[in-house]
């Protein structure tokens, strides 16, 4: 059994200024205007798009960041129905392999401190169904049938590509200080993100507030 902490990669994105200059070309469409000042007009027009609420305009960019989470946590990114998604399959995954060390992976809830009973509960639990998942594969069964016995905790990998727009909805309710939903391992991924987002994409998301840890 091997067990890891959540964590994510961003794989795709253009330069913060190369995007905000594709979405100000598309929001002055709209208006038929021109830029006449440069970077510092484009910021401007930009902000000003994000506070009108004329979000349809972020539309036109993209941003493909790669998931190391649970189970449980991947479900709650699925729901973003406008995205797109690619996530490692566990009917086709045969973790009893020696691609896979012949062991399950299992993310680390962040409820639990390492020192704790709940940890050590939780623990054994991931072993009773790491030794039942890897007996129905040696009985003979195919591991998109051995996956039945697979808990939330198994450990998945899901590439989430999407717009602006929709990445600021992500983030408005996965990691934002006044969301108060979010479940505690989502936020875990969601809000260092986000923060990162913040620093290489300019003006597109620092209207969304982030606590600190």
């Amino acid at each position: 059994m091997i067990l890891i902490d959540p964590s994510y990669e961003i794989l795709a994105i253009c330069c913060g200024d190369e995007q905000l200059s594709l979405i100000e070309n598309a929001g002055r469409t709209c208006y038929k205007s021109v830029n006449q000042g440069g970077e510092e007009s484009t910021r401007s027009f930009v902000k000003a798009i994000v506070k009108r609420g004329h979000e349809s305009v972020l539309e036109h960019s993209l941003m493909t960041v790669k998931f190391i989470c649970d189970r449980g946590v991947s479900h709650e990114i699925v729901r973003h129905r406008l995205a797109s998604f690619s996530q490692e399959s566990s009917r086709y995954c045969n973790y009893a392999s020696d691609k896979f060390g012949n062991q399950l992976t299992f993310i680390i809830p962040s409820m639990f401190s390492l020192d704790s009973e709940g940890f050590e509960a939780w623990k054994r639990a991931m072993l009773t169904a790491e030794d039942s998942y890897l007996e129905l594969i040696h009985l003979g069964y195919k591991p998109e049938e051995a996956r039945s016995v697979l808990p939330n905790s198994i450990k998945t990998e899901i590439v989430m590509s999407a717009n602006f727009r929709e990445w600021r909805h992500f983030f408005q309710v996965r990691a934002a200080r006044y969301s108060g939903k979010a479940h505690p391992q989502m936020e875990e991924l969601a809000r260092p993100l986000l923060r990162e987002v913040q620093k290489r994409v300019p003006i597109v998301f620092d209207d969304i507030l982030v606590p600190a840890d």
